[in-house]
């Protein structure tokens, strides 16, 4: 590359210095354009994102198929107000029902984002006339103030209280803290199916379970966070899937546009589908019909190219890849499908990561001693063994 091509990477980063309030830190690159899993920096190095903006981008960059939907949404019509509807936004209400299994009378809300979500989950929530609402230590379920509440760091938190009051937070995965926090005061009870931010920690089935139990027993709502998890991420459509328990409201966000921001919280049956009546919550741009029609061919893509097993299939062969490369530095693998932890038995993730980065990689260190990946759904195994061969090196080089 040309010393020119470099400056204007570095004059990028240096302006978002300048110019951008600094609350995600200090980006690493520029981010030019994106094609399938593979992304290209401003400098012209390509590197296989195997972060995939998050588990944003479930079917990859620049899919001719969301790209087609995109712009022939933008074509015929951008926006509407709530006063009306688009078709857009009722053929995804209807697909999103469909894929989460729901009984009749269940209902669909359109937001933003996943915090925008939950905040709609948190106003369900208070519409059984309780307020007490029990969490997860670990917890993420966002940052607007009343997700906050419900999100466990501290560093998130305690510079913005007092937050949202009567929430407690119960050790995750523990069944008998949770039936102890539950009482007739609760008004719900939130859980991820897998604590991607805590560092893709899993749920068992019959903790789903117990909470299913425990909060039904209470007259108390289980509302899943699926945000992270949902949209095929784990090789189910939904990661409760697999344990067949039935809440009464997922949130969904993340994948589910592809990289156009969209949220959405659906409600399962009718008594709960009732708790918010015409005037008690709304949004200006929830039901985008650019955003539904991109979460459109997000479903109809992962569907049609069977993505829910590819996402089961490598995410075993990933830990069994990692386990054989008998390397005792690697503690293992955790997560299901293609949400993934490689555990560090030393706390070298962010060297780790350093290091994958300068040898063309994307990912993350969710925590200190663990690397998480969330690729785009479509990724080949060919792909992920150039990561597999790799990692020893990396983690010598996180060591050096």
């Amino acid at each position: 590359m040309t010393d020119n091509t470099a400056a204007n990477q570095q004059t990028a980063l240096a302006q978002y210095g300048e110019e951008l309030l600094p609350v995600f830190g200090a980006p690493s690159l520029v981010i030019d354009r994106g094609d399938g899993c593979y992304v290209w920096d401003l400098d012209g190095k390509r590197y296989l994102d195997l972060l995939g903006g998050i588990a944003v981008n479930a079917v990859g960059h620049n899919h001719p198929d969301l790209v087609a939907a995109v712009s022939k949404q933008a074509g015929e019509m951008l926006h509407v107000s709530n006063f009306f509807t688009s078709r857009a936004q009722v053929a995804l209400a209807h697909e999103l029902l469909r894929i989460s299994r729901v009984p009749e009378g269940s209902r669909v809300f359109f937001a933003n984002s996943g915090a925008e979500a939950n905040e709609a989950a948190i106003k369900l929530s208070r519409r059984t006339g309780r307020s007490k609402i029990v969490a997860c230590e670990g917890a993420f379920h966002g940052r607007t103030t009343g997700a906050l509440a419900l999100t466990h760091k501290a560093a998130y938190r305690e510079p913005f209280e007092p937050l949202l009051p009567d929430v407690v937070h119960v050790p995750f995965g523990d069944a008998d803290a949770l039936r102890s926090a539950v009482d007739d005061r609760t008004a719900a009870v939130f859980l991820e199916p897998i604590q991607g931010e805590a560092g893709v920690r899993v749920a068992d089935d019959e903790y789903l379970r117990a909470a299913r139990e425990i909060t039904s027993a209470a007259g108390a709502l289980l509302i899943v966070d699926e945000i992270q998890t949902g949209v095929g991420r784990t090789g189910d459509w939904l990661a409760h899937q697999r344990s067949s328990i039935v809440p009464d409201a997922v949130t969904f966000a993340k994948g589910l546009g592809g990289g156009v921001p969209i949220g959405a919280m659906v409600t399962f049956g009718a008594e709960v589908s009732a708790l918010l009546q015409p005037g008690q919550h709304g949004t200006t741009f929830g039901g985008n019909p650019l955003a539904c029609a991109a979460g459109l061919a997000v479903i109809d893509v992962i569907e049609r190219d069977d993505l829910l097993d590819n996402a089961r299939t490598l995410g075993e062969w990933f830990a069994a890849a990692v386990d054989d490369l008998d390397d005792e530095r690697v503690a293992g693998v955790r997560g299901r499908g293609l949400l993934l932890a490689v555990e560090l038995r030393d706390e070298l993730s962010a060297d780790v990561v350093t290091a994958a980065r300068n040898a063309g990689f994307i990912v993350n260190a969710v925590a200190p001693n663990a690397i998480r990946l969330a690729p785009p759904l479509i990724i080949a195994q060919e792909q992920l063994q150039t990561f597999v061969d790799a990692l020893p090196t990396l983690i010598t080089e996180a060591t050096s």
